[in-house]
């Protein structure tokens, strides 16, 4: 397959880290947690079309950009114990800013071990729940993208519907083997 292409920006309201990845020789580009600033991100898409976006998890910070991102064919893939939050501001914490967005574009919903192939490249779900129920994490090729999981300089809050503290060291004791061995690109900082 060959070294992806990587682009991150930290977009929206909270500055959640958006990537970009493309298969070498493709037209078209995989979008991780879009979380707002959706000109942006297509701008650093590079006119690439957008064959699909995944989600880390459904907080609003890094769902904010899905629909306005979403062109004919765009599939949207989200863990199933967080599709949920797509459509309820309650739940996705939309409310911390007073904001009601929600993410009308159908999604596809996967669970932990899942693969799913998207624009060349093949990603592996990690089901790491702690942070919301369906958080998880994508491994393409040596890298791994954690969302709130794990990132720079600690780990996912657990005050937030449905966060569990417990579940959370969980999947950090599971995720420890891949820690060592992937580049970890996580959901902020």
């Amino acid at each position: 397959m060959g070294e992806c292409m990587l682009k991150r920006l930290a977009v929206g309201p909270v500055q959640a880290n958006c990537y970009i990845l493309s298969a070498p020789g493709r037209d078209d580009c995989a979008v991780i947690d879009p979380g707002g600033e959706a000109g942006r991100i297509r701008a650093a898409c590079g006119g690439r079309k957008i064959a699909a976006i995944l989600l880390t998890h459904g907080h609003f910070d890094h769902t904010g950009a899905v629909d306005a991102l979403c062109e004919p064919g765009t599939e949207v893939w989200i863990h199933e114990a967080d599709a949920p939050m797509l459509t309820d501001p309650l739940l996705n914490a939309g409310w911390l800013l007073g904001d009601e967005m929600t993410v009308a574009h159908p999604a596809h919903t996967f669970r932990g071990g899942d693969t799913i192939e998207a624009a060349g490249l093949r990603f592996t779900v990690h089901h790491t729940p702690g942070h919301t129920p369906g958080g998880v994490c994508f491994e393409v090729e040596d890298l791994l993208f954690t969302g709130d999981t794990v990132m720079n300089g600690g780990i996912g809050r657990t005050d937030l519907p449905g966060g569990s503290e417990k579940q959370l060291q969980a999947s950090l004791r599971k995720l420890n083997p891949l820690l060592r061995t992937r580049r970890i690109l996580g959901g902020h900082g």
